[in-house]
């Protein structure tokens, strides 16, 4: 059996692990999992992972969850370029300093700020109080600036001059609030940059593949039956 990935690409974490398999040239069947029409929620994929997240892995009989699980065992298993994981004691440090950090922090406030903006809207059928928008976007603004300031400094990627997990898992995160229209990257000419490199070291036409779902998400959300949605309500607890 072909190693599969269960996948929804509005999911942050799915489209880092989707870009790193494309990326390294990994072989894998894409298994479509529809979170906003609640495919997590069945019985077969239950038996993939009773989490019932994305996204999920499946090689053979060995079963695996959690993004950054499943980056590190493809990195092993098809010993991609160090450079994702570096060797060197530091530099993985380094990425696993910020992959530590980026849990509660950049990905908890660029998720929140989407909700808030797109998915919440669409489920209420109202909008989200201003307040609270800008109480997510005052912690996503200060998520980056750390991020600036403490991951990335002068330095051309986190973990040094090459590409990282870090820096995958990073941008993905951030391009989830440029889906609802907020300017991440304006009046920041380093984070900017950064971008940019990134983008340039997975190749400018993965990389706005793996992004097109989140990028049309808005229009998306629409057209999906508010009924189906309604799977989603327990999460809005968490965001409001």
């Amino acid at each position: 059996m072909a190693l599969q990935l269960y996948l929804d690409l509005l999911s942050q974490p799915c489209r880092s692990v989707y870009i790193f398999a494309k990326k390294n040239n990994i072989p894998f069947d894409f298994k479509q999992i529809s979170l906003a029409e609640g495919n997590h929620k069945t019985e077969e994929y239950e038996k993939i992972t009773a989490t019932t997240k994305v996204p999920a892995m499946q090689d053979g009989d060995f079963c695996l969850a959690e993004s950054i699980a499943i980056l590190l065992y493809l990195a092993e298993k098809f010993q991609t370029p160090s450079h994702w994981y570096p060797v060197d004691l530091r530099q993985r440090a380094r990425v696993n300093e910020y992959l530590s950090w980026q849990h509660s922090t950049m990905r908890r406030h660029g998720t929140r700020v989407f909700w808030l903006q797109i998915v919440i809207p669409r489920i209420l059928g109202e909008e989200t109080p201003k307040e609270k928008i800008d109480s997510a976007l005052e912690d996503l603004n200060e998520s980056l600036r750390v991020f600036e300031a403490k991951f990335l400094q002068d330095r051309p990627f986190i973990a040094g001059d090459h590409l990282s997990l870090a820096d995958l898992v990073a941008i993905v995160e951030i391009m989830q609030p440029v889906a609802c229209d907020v300017e991440v990257f304006q009046g920041r000419p380093k984070l900017s940059a950064w971008r940019d490199r990134v983008r340039d070291a997975i190749g400018t036409e993965l990389f706005d593949e793996a992004h097109q779902s989140v990028m049309g998400a808005q229009e998306k959300i629409k057209m999906v039956d508010v009924d189906k949605l309604q799977g989603l309500r327990p999460r809005i607890k968490v965001f409001l």
